[in-house]
């Protein structure tokens, strides 16, 4: 697939953060501070499956607004709950461990348009059982997929529902996780996320890229090989929002509190953006 022109130079997470301590988002800053700095720690394991998913979640409370991202065991010490919290925001925009950033930085973008006020489309997922909402979930992202049948689809970040909701929509997955070995049917999972991303005919990949350090290459791979670039994130949710229509063609974003904490209806937000990058 040949590569598409453009005169802008690529977007980057740290040119977002850059632009948000300049007030080219809101209010200053160094004007506001975070409530509480808090974090989650838990494990899944879905019904009828062998994998058990261990999750860590750095949040931030910003007045009205959270924000969230995951990452990797031992990344943060739980001392950063009492550390942070009070802190000014800038100081964690600056100074914080990359997760904390994108936690705060998420807050403060989900504080100055909240999803629920941004035009996405609300779906609501069922209430029952983590399987029941993990399929409803998932089905939603995969919804934003527009394949012919026998196209390949990176997934950046496995989860066993969403590759069976790539497969049923006619999808051929290519799972890509720093931590699973093969998906719940046996598939591989290779960590070579470069080859999964020149081979893919499509993109879908977890808002944890941005905790990770990884989502700017997945975004400039994706822009310049003209590949849509499905975004599912309860990390970083209105992060990844701020990159729709510069490399992110569709977005599912679940604000905090995400919907493996209750087993009530909850609402995600689909955004989707015309034609390709």
């Amino acid at each position: 697939m040949t590569s598409l022109p453009t005169t802008t130079p690529a977007p980057t997470v740290d040119a977002l953060i850059t632009s948000v301590l300049a007030g080219a988002h809101g209010p200053s800053p160094s004007e506001l501070v975070a409530t509480s700095v808090f974090w989650i720690h838990h494990g899944t394991r879905l019904a009828g499956g062998d994998t058990t998913y261990l999750n860590q979640y750095v949040l931030v409370r910003l007045g009205g607004a959270f924000g969230g991202c995951a990452f990797e065991a031992g990344e943060i010490d739980p001392a950063i709950c009492r550390d942070a919290s009070g802190t000014r925001l800038d100081v964690l925009l600056r100074e914080a461990p990359r997760p904390l950033r994108i936690a705060a930085l998420d807050a403060y973008l989900a504080g100055q348009l909240p999803h629920r006020d941004a035009g996405a489309e609300p779906v609501t997922l069922p209430a029952g059982t983590p399987e029941v909402r993990a399929r409803a979930r998932d089905a939603a992202v995969a919804g934003l997929l527009d394949i012919e049948a026998g196209a390949r689809v990176g997934l950046i970040g496995v989860v066993n529902p969403l590759v069976a909701a790539i497969r049923e929509r006619g999808g051929v997955p290519l799972p890509c996780d720093f931590n699973l070995e093969a998906t719940q049917w046996g598939d591989p999972v290779t960590t070579d996320m470069h080859a999964v991303l020149e081979q893919a005919d499509a993109v879908v990949a977890t808002g944890m890229t941005l905790g990770n350090g990884s989502f700017d290459t997945v975004l400039a791979r994706c822009r310049a090989r003209g590949v849509p670039l499905v975004v599912y994130a309860q990390s970083g949710s209105a992060v990844a929002r701020a990159f729709l229509g510069s490399g992110v063609t569709a977005l599912s974003a679940e604000p905090f509190p995400f919907s493996q904490f209750s087993a009530d209806p909850t609402t995600l937000y689909r955004y989707r953006t015309a034609g390709r990058p």
